[in-house]
Formats: structure tokens, sequence, C-alpha cells
């Protein structure tokens, strides 16, 4: 959670923001008064109660930015902080292609398979074909969030979430909609997927619904209102990844709420505080997300109702957790990576990567769990 930093957008609130973290690096510790953690949780021996080995591994540059692992078939996308964007073969481990985008990343990867994008540090949009620059296209905006390649277009989430299209063959910009900006966003990923026929965005506290072609919007719906008394205080902001199953879209509230959103009607199904950073992920039966002190919470995903929660993980630095099979994965800030029961949050199995932070959440490719490090370490792993 060390890169969960706060991101302010007028010079004024950047001197103020300047001044307030002071002496922290990470932001829970900073909403909390002090850069000081507690402990971590001692960690209970590995029962390796289900079988999984490592298949393979691979390296790319650091990766201290919010990267979003791409995952399209067994095909998986990553990036790095220098510039370099690199494709692989889930299932081997096998290097497809690697490239660079010409400037360090502040946002990506997104890909449909055939195209992928990124956006540098300069606030370019760069689009990328079979390992090769296509286009780059200058912004005028920060991003923070992989852009999302769908129907021919690349679309973009600013930080002041801000959307705009792009035409995927050219990079010509289709349309742009600006909302009020914030006086503070978060220099972290925000929420974009496609839903059928809708683009979903996360503005504020909201998720909405918008006509992809014109940038409309179709429908609103609130996860969370802000609060308090001064920018810290009311900052309200959506959080990726989300967890989708058909219609229903499951997103997180930075530090508020987390609560379930019918996408074909644009209608809340249920909120519920919670104090976490992280996305979530889950199925049709559960959801799942980790609090800021490293609890693990399962949710109904019909009604919203905890189903359990775990300390055993408590201010270890947890990731957006993954439901795989019947575990919970999740990564930690030492590098480890621990799959608990999906049932109640017991430990199923612990596996070790390179000893840098897990730099993204988990995910899923094929028949492989692929995790990405601070450090720039690929895993593969496979079960038994």
């Amino acid at each position: 959670m060390s890169g969960r930093r706060l991101r302010s957008l007028p010079l004024a609130g950047a001197l103020v923001l300047a001044g307030l973290m002071a002496g922290c690096s990470v932001l829970p510790s900073f909403l909390g008064g002090g850069p000081v953690r507690p402990k971590p949780a001692e960690l209970a021996a590995n029962p390796a109660l289900i079988g999984v080995r490592q298949a393979w591994s691979a390296r790319i540059g650091e990766v201290v930015f919010p990267l979003s692992v791409q995952v399209n078939g067994e095909r998986v996308t990553v990036g790095a902080n220098d510039g370099t964007v690199l494709a692989f073969d889930a299932a081997s481990g096998r290097e497809l292609w690697r490239t660079s985008a010409g400037a360090p990343l502040a946002a990506g990867v997104g890909s449909d398979g055939q195209r992928s994008a990124v956006v540098t540090r300069q606030n370019e949009l760069v689009a990328l074909q079979d390992g090769k620059v296509q286009w780059r296209m200058a912004l005028g905006m920060q991003v923070f969030t992989a852009p999302l390649v769908a129907g021919g277009r690349v679309f973009v989430l600013g930080a002041d979430r801000s959307v705009a299209a792009y035409d995927g063959a050219t990079g010509r910009r289709l349309w742009s909609q600006q909302r009020p900006g914030e006086p503070l966003v978060l220099r972290q990923s925000g929420v974009m997927l496609a839903v059928g026929d809708t683009l979903v965005v996360g503005q504020g506290g909201r998720l909405a619904g918008l006509n992809p072609l014109t940038g409309a919007i179709r429908w609103e719906a609130p996860i969370a209102t802000s609060r308090g008394t001064n920018d810290v205080e009311r900052l309200v902001d959506l959080v990726g990844r989300v967890s989708r199953v058909g219609d229903s879209v499951c997103a997180r509230a930075f530090q508020a709420a987390v609560g379930c959103v019918d996408a074909d009607r644009g209608t809340l199904r249920w909120t519920r505080r919670a104090s976490g950073v992280e996305g979530l992920h889950g199925d049709d039966r559960q959801v799942f997300g980790t609090e800021s002190d490293g609890k693990l919470i399962a949710w109904s995903r019909a009604t919203g109702e905890p189903a359990w929660s775990t300390d055993r993980l408590q201010w270890r630095g947890l990731t957006t957790p993954l439901l795989l099979g019947r575990s919970v994965v999740v990564g930690d800030s030492t590098g480890l990576v621990h799959m608990l029961s999906r049932e109640d949050g017991s430990l199923l199995n612990r596996l070790s990567t390179d000893g840098s932070p897990i730099a993204a959440a988990p995910v899923q490719a094929g028949n492989t769990l692929v995790v990405v490090t601070r450090k720039g370490g690929i895993f593969g792993f496979v079960p038994n």
C-alpha cells in the first residue's frame, strides 16, 4: 500500500498536501495521523493443504506505478516504470514480445489481446500492436488508470475522472466528457470497464454508465457520498479493480464503503461501510476485499451481509484479492502470496516470490496464477 498517495491538482492544494504529508510515506498512516504502522501479524506454519508449484518466472523492470496486469485468454501483458511493455504466454512463461513505450509509465496496461495501450508520465497515450508502437497522442491530463481497449476504441479515465475515447487505429479523439474537478484525487487506479454496450466508470463516489459512442451519461449510482470538513475528509473516489458478474458490478469507495450496482438498470443494490483502499473480486455468491488494517472480508453479493472476516494477515499490506477455485489469493508487502479458504478465511497455502512487495492484484490466466512484484519479478504458479 506504500504507493497509494493522494494527488493534488491545483497549486494551492499541492502546497497544503506537501506540508501535511511531510514524513509520511503511506497514505493509511497519513490519514491516521502518523507514519508508524503496527507490527504485522505473525504467520502461522504453512499447512500446504492445496498443491501449487512455481512453474516459471520472468523479469521486467521495477514496478511502482499503479500496474494493471491485463489478461486475454492465456496472453498476459504487463508494464514497468521504465516504459517496458511485455506480453507473454501464461502457460509457459514464454515471451511473445517486449517493447518500450518511449517514456516511463504512469498507467497501464490495457489490451484487447491485439492492441495494447499505456499512458506515460509525459501524459501521452501510446497504442501498441504486435510489440510495436502504433501511435501516440498527447492527453493534456494526468492518468493513473489503465486505458480500456474495447470495440475498436481506446478509453481513458483521467486523474480528475474526466473520460475520453480515441479511435483504436489512428488515435483520433472521438469524444471527451469533463466533470467538475476535485481538489484532491487518488494516485491510484480508478474504475473503468465495459458492461454490454455501456462504458462504466467511477466518478467520485458514483458509478456512471456512459454511451461509448458519444460519452453521454445513461445512469449514475452512488456507492459513497462526500463527508467531512476539509479536502482530505471530503475525498471520495472509487478504486479498481471491481468485481463484475453479468450486470452486477461491485466496487470500493476509498476508505468509505463497498457496494454493488445493477449496471443494466443503473440502480444501487446495496452499500456497506468499509475502510479499505484496494479493489474487490468475487463470484455470483460472494465479494471479497481487504481492509486498510489487513482484514480480509467476504460479503454476500446479493445482500451485502458480511459472511466472514479474518485478521490473520493484519497489517501485512495486502493487495486486491483474487478468487481462485476454493481459495482467495492475496499478495502482501513482503512478497508472499497467501491462499485462504473462500469459506472461512483459513490458510490453505503460502507461496514465495522475490521478497519485494506484490505490485498488483494477482490474476488468473488459463490454469496459471500470475503474480508481479515491485522489483519486476513475474511468477507463474500452477496446480501440482
